[in-house]
């Protein structure tokens, strides 16, 4: 009897992954992981109808007239000043402005009064409105030099725009990415990971993940702005709005890949969460206090200037000095390219000291170790 075998199949070992394929990879399943969380889908939808309301409420507050209402009897009217800042109802007597007082349809009324110095009397219920009192008062003649100067209250308020949706999406996407790492440590995943793929393509999947997701959530809200802005009517703001936001979309960019690769480093020197708090403090003031800067010294020429050119202010203090013309063509550009180059470094630091500490277990490890390997 005559018995034949079969020669035995053996399977070719598996192909180990490109750094572009595993970069891949290891985004979408960032991406995916973060879309499929409710508590990111609930968190954007908030951003989103916050960022509606706030461009709805700027059309209705600049719609509102905030004119203070007051009557004026025979001929005082022409006493006023044509300033906007009163609505005058012409009335015959002063009963009449006495009666629009007590009603509450005015705030005051003006008369003719011949012992006045001025030659009027203001009359009012409880208390006279100050503007009205001072628009009426004897002053001395004001000069400007710099009639043009931009308004504090609303370089103020762009400041705190551009830094808090800066601040706020790079502290949403930069701690998942530490969170992650560590998590990837702690649970010795890392070691299988790390069998498929290369560090570096691991550590540029979770940046690429991450930037796209921040992305997408910073041109939505840019969108919904826009929108917003030109259904409330709203265009002439739009029109100084334009450059700035594309330029606050492009330094955003940039500016988060460099604070990507911190975190993904930062999360890489330690083994467990309790202990990131640690890595992650340095990284968190990189990314805080230029907010803070543009805010409370946003009325500085000289510090603007310099913030503008710092890449982890430039996303916030540029697109400030564009808005308000105090920035030349080629100056963005200028800081984009500082930017660039300080992204490449930051990436080269970043993946020596994530390539480094990744295999490294129990105690934190120690930056000058990380970079020494």
């Amino acid at each position: 009897m005559t018995i034949t075998t079969s020669p035995r199949s053996t399977a070719a070992p598996a192909k180990p992954l490109s750094t572009p394929q595993g970069a891949w990879l290891v985004a979408e399943r960032e991406i995916m992981t973060r879309l499929r969380s409710k508590a990111f889908l609930i968190s954007t939808a908030i951003l989103v109808l916050v960022a509606l309301g706030g461009v709805i409420w700027m059309g209705i507050a600049s719609s509102t007239s905030s004119a203070t209402p007051i009557a004026a009897v025979g001929q005082t009217a022409s006493m006023i000043p044509d300033t906007g800042a009163f609505d005058v109802t012409p009335v015959d007597s002063r009963d009449a402005a006495e009666e629009l007082v007590r009603d509450g349809e005015v705030d005051a009324a003006i008369l003719e009064d011949s012992d006045s110095p001025m030659g009027l009397l203001v009359l009012a219920d409880e208390e006279a409105p100050q503007d009205l009192v001072a628009a009426l008062s004897a002053a001395p003649t004001v000069e400007l030099l710099n009639p043009d100067a931009p308004d504090f209250g609303m370089r103020y308020a762009l400041g705190m725009i551009f830094g808090l949706v800066f601040m706020m999406a790079a502290i949403s996407f930069g701690t998942p990415i530490t969170t992650s790492v560590v998590e990837e440590k702690q649970t010795r995943i890392i070691e299988i990971l790390l069998s498929t793929i290369s560090a570096r393509a691991l550590l540029a999947g979770k940046v690429i993940g991450n930037t796209v997701l921040a992305m997408g959530q910073i041109l939505m809200l840019i969108a919904v702005a826009v929108v917003g802005l030109i259904v409330t009517g709203q265009t002439e703001l739009l029109q100084g709005f334009g450059a700035p936001l594309l330029w606050f979309a492009v330094f955003f960019l940039f500016g988060f890949i460099l604070l990507a690769a911190m975190f993904a480093a930062a999360g890489s020197l330690v083994s467990r969460q309790e202990d990131a708090g640690a890595t992650l403090t340095p990284v968190m003031y990189l990314t805080m206090i230029p907010y803070f800067l543009v805010i409370f010294l946003g009325n500085n020429p000289v510090v603007m200037t310099v913030l503008s050119y710092v890449p982890f202010s430039a996303p916030v203090a540029m697109p400030v000095r564009l808005f308000f013309s105090e920035a030349q063509w080629w100056e963005p550009l200028a800081a984009l390219v500082i930017m660039l180059v300080a992204c490449v470094l930051m990436i080269m630091l970043g993946a020596k000291i994530y390539e480094n500490s990744l295999l490294r277990m129990g105690a934190r490890v120690k930056l000058r170790e990380a970079l020494r390997g």
